[in-house]
């Protein structure tokens, strides 16, 4: 029942003070977030590479209001491209991006996040890598998808993200599951009406097996999206089913959780990615870790109260 109340506070500005100014606050941020720079972030992709683990790095931050913010969103990412590109990460280190952040909810959203994430994709490409559009809310979903279908025409490795909470995903994962494509199948993580979205966390996770079913059988590349260990099992069971190697399909779970089960599917020759956010602009991204599972909400109650 919490989650709910969490995911309006996400949008609340005094919330956002509130919370920021916590004096457990940053104890609990810095388990989901892997730190504000470019520099904190390298160690962690290179800790990662040493373990046979990829990652996925999310610049974080959202909620942007201009075009020059959009523009500064994109400089993020290609100066995290050309670092990664430094190092020789590029084979182990994949990127997500938020189309909110290149200004899709702006005046012209659309074509301005379609040029404005273009080239982070070409940059990731030319380094051997990939990006991957995360889902945001079911209103910018036709939106996401149209840029995901155009930036394949030159970039077929592009990837996209499916929530099982929507009553759409079945038939977008009927559609995406071909030939090439790079899908993320995830719950979902934004407060949705009914009228849209099951409310109900076991029609969710019915969803969720009915749609990894449909990735597995098609053509593309499934991206399992979860740290259930019920549904981890359901997905290699599903895999066996298809005729799916190892390698065919990988997991991906965020930083900061599971890190053990992490490590142990790695080390069972799956293909393991750890979901890693860094940035100054943490807040969003912050209070839907904690609407996801109730045990994070309790672990930053009792951080707030040993800290105060």
């Amino acid at each position: 029942m919490l989650g709910p109340v969490v995911l309006a506070a996400s949008r609340s500005d005094k919330m956002r003070r509130f919370i920021s100014a916590a004096p457990g606050t940053k104890q609990v941020v810095d388990r989901f977030i892997a730190g504000e720079t470019v520099d904190q972030v390298v160690p962690i992709v290179e800790d990662a590479a040493d373990k046979g683990l990829e990652v996925t790095l999310d610049v974080v931050g959202e909620d942007i209001t201009t075009p020059a913010q959009a523009e500064a969103a994109r400089d993020a990412y290609l100066e995290l491209v050309e670092r990664l590109k430094a190092l020789d990460l590029g084979t182990r280190a994949e990127m997500s991006v938020k189309l909110s952040m290149f200004g899709q909810a702006l005046e012209g959203g659309h074509e301005l996040a379609l040029a404005n994430v273009r080239p982070v994709v070409e940059a990731a490409a030319a380094i051997g890598t990939t990006v991957t559009l995360d889902a945001e809310d079911h209103t910018t979903l036709d939106s996401m998808f149209a840029i995901h279908e155009e930036l394949r025409k030159d970039f077929p490795q592009t990837g996209c993200v499916i929530q099982s909470y929507l009553f759409r995903t079945e038939d977008d994962a009927r559609r995406l599951a071909e030939a090439g494509s790079r899908v993320r199948i995830v719950k979902g993580a934004y407060k949705e009406p009914a009228s849209v979205a099951y409310q109900d966390k076991a029609e969710i996770d019915k969803a969720y097996v009915r749609i990894t079913r449909i990735l597995m059988e098609g053509e593309g590349y499934p991206m399992i999206g979860s740290h259930d260990p019920r549904l981890i099992a359901i997905a290699q069971e599903l895999g066996r089913q298809a005729g799916r190697k190892l390698d065919e399909y990988e997991f991906q779970m965020l930083y900061g959780i599971r890190s053990d089960e992490h490590i142990r599917l790695a080390a069972e020759g799956h293909r393991m990615r750890v979901y890693t956010a860094y940035g100054t602009d943490w807040y969003g991204y912050f209070m839907r870790r904690l609407a996801e599972k109730p045990a994070n909400l309790l672990f930053f109650g009792r951080s707030i109260l040993t800290k105060g």
